[in-house]
């Protein structure tokens, strides 16, 4: 028969803790079955609002922020 248990842990030096109130049923050396699920941190691809955003063109002739609202 299978019991499902499910938590959440970081991986330490290879190592995934099992939380305390889950070791008395899950004993050493019992056969047990891992799933693991990973969270990816969000890898947005960047596109080119996102570059000229950080890095703006400067154009001659052309008024910066700064210098409409401060007319």
């Amino acid at each position: 028969m299978l019991n499902a248990v499910e938590f959440q842990a970081k991986i330490q030096n290879g190592l995934i803790q099992i939380p305390d109130e889950y070791k008395q049923e899950l004993g050493e050396g019992d056969d047990i079955k891992v799933i693991v699920l990973v969270t990816k941190k969000s890898s947005k691809k960047r596109d080119i609002i996102d570059e000229l955003t950080e890095n703006p063109v400067q154009v001659d002739g052309v008024f910066s922020c700064e210098e409409i609202y401060n007319r």
